[in-house]
């Protein structure tokens, strides 16, 4: 996921940190600098492929560096920084919604990292004033999926986190998946920064590697970004579960089959390669030559080639999808879709644990004679919106059902099922609804038509017509 580094860069960064044990001066900003440069160290080893963008703020915001992959970029634009006004921890967080909705849009989940010296601002612009007043924080906060990481270039004991703290806590609840602040866990020097980022580091930026396996071959693969803890409450249950470090091809679909599913988040299949970068190393053997092909440059061949999906089980009632996604004409990639937990996650496909190998289907009706598809299967039981109900969304449609009731009213008793269906399903929604009136007004309407008999007219379409208004009367005075 993106990433967005934000720094504080208001005059109370410029405080000098104490000096113990004869250790240089430093000011909180630098500090600052040296963590936010221990992030981009680790994301070099390890998350190349993390777009980051660098934001400086006070009272006003400036986007230093654009989303970029070049981290040199961001290092040199921390060597050009200077002071500015008052702390303003809501114009950070409006630069990280701007720049996040600009670039990447409203679906990309993203990852702001707010670097601080523990200072909630005074007066008109604190955080205080815009969790209090309009909360436009609150707003900018719902429009798009984002994680809030606030990191305390302050000591432990500092009077000020006393007022900061609840602040913060609750200006990472108001975003959409949520956060953690960051504080050092002794007095402010280069070794306990370095110390506080390795642990937001391990927390949150390590690969995720994985064995995937599919029958007897087996590849070690990273998936990138890594993908996150499931925890949302459900109808009648929570669930919590995370991605297994053991990925297992269940089987193969057409792409055709599986169509465009829901999906909950999207990652990067990246075997765990050596220098050449087509090897995997396995843990199982550990004697394998630096020459040995990657098993997922085969699987992802094949799935472009075949035009299919691999149906991968991620966790217990937990699967996936891998297919082929190409950027460009010339560079495509293997991708892993994640769906939502439970094994019934796409309706079309019915139980995942009840599908079958293509033997089972070379039987007609699923065989060559008929040539037709096992998919979609159809559900056992009727939806609620399959049920023909009543919609009466303008006036129109209201008079239809009446007049096509009273169409089969003059033609009674010929039409007695048709009659008592319409008149039957206008009353149960008129009940539904509570649209009482509607029953009385009906009642008059079949009492009219009931006066207007001709004299030829068979004794039962009278007899059925006073027992509906009748029914229609005490509906409508219940």
């Amino acid at each position: 996921m993106p990433i967005v580094i934000v720094l504080d860069v208001s005059l109370s960064m410029s405080r000098p940190v104490p000096v113990v044990d004869g250790t240089p001066e430093f000011t909180r900003r630098q500090l600052a600098i040296v963590a936010i440069n221990t992030l981009l160290d680790h994301l070099e080893r390890h998350c190349r492929l993390e777009f980051v963008s660098f934001i400086i703020f006070s009272s006003l915001w400036e986007n230093k560096v654009s989303f970029t992959r070049d981290y040199d970029s961001i290092r040199s634009a921390l060597n050009d920084l200077q002071e500015f006004s008052k702390t303003c921890l809501s114009s950070a967080v409006a630069a990280a919604k701007s720049s996040l909705l600009e670039e990447f849009g409203i679906r990309t989940p993203g990852q702001v990292i707010i670097f601080t010296d523990g200072n909630v601002g005074v007066g008109s612009g604190s955080l205080k004033d815009d969790l209090q007043g309009l909360d436009m924080v609150t707003e900018s906060q719902r429009d798009f999926p984002c994680k809030i990481q606030i990191v305390c270039i302050s000591p432990p004991k500092d009077p000020a986190l006393e007022v900061s703290l609840p602040l913060y806590r609750k200006l990472i609840a108001l975003s959409t998946d949520h956060g953690d602040v960051y504080l050092p866990d002794s007095v402010l020097s280069v070794s306990s920064v370095k110390l506080l980022m390795e642990t937001l580091n391990v927390a949150h930026f390590n690969p995720f590697e994985a064995k995937l396996h599919c029958g007897h071959l087996s590849s070690s693969v990273n998936l990138h970004p890594a993908p996150e803890i499931y925890d949302k409450d459900h109808d009648f249950q929570h669930i919590k579960k995370g991605v297994s470090s053991k990925l297992n091809i269940c089987g193969f679909l057409d792409i055709s089959d599986i169509a465009s599913p829901p999906f909950i988040s999207k990652h990067l299949v990246l075997p765990v390669s050596s220098k050449s970068g087509l090897t995997d190393h396995s843990s199982d053997q550990e004697d394998s030559k630096d020459d040995e092909p990657a098993f997922t440059v085969l699987l992802h061949g094949s799935l472009k080639v075949e035009a299919m999906i691999a149906l991968v089980e991620i966790s217990e009632d937990w699967y996936g999808m891998m297919f082929s996604w190409a950027d460009s004409k010339k560079k495509s990639n293997l991708m892993l879709s994640i769906f939502e937990p439970g094994a019934k996650a796409i309706p079309w496909l019915g139980n995942m644990q009840h599908l079958a190998p293509m033997q089972d289907f070379t039987t007609p009706p699923y065989g060559e004679d008929s040539n037709k598809s096992p998919f979609p299967v159809r559900p056992s039981e009727r939806r609620s919106y399959a049920q023909n109900c009543v919609v009466w969304i303008k006036h129109s449609g209201l008079q239809a059902d009446i007049q096509k009731m009273l169409r089969n009213a003059r033609k009674l008793p010929e039409k007695q099922p048709h009659f008592y269906k319409e008149l039957n399903r206008v009353r149960r929604a008129a009940l539904s609804f509570g649209f009482y009136e509607l029953l009385e007004s009906a009642a008059q309407l079949l009492e009219r038509e009931c006066t207007q008999l001709p004299g030829n007219a068979h004794p039962d379409a009278a007899f059925q017509l006073t027992h509906a208004i009748t029914e229609c009367s005490q509906g409508g005075n219940s």
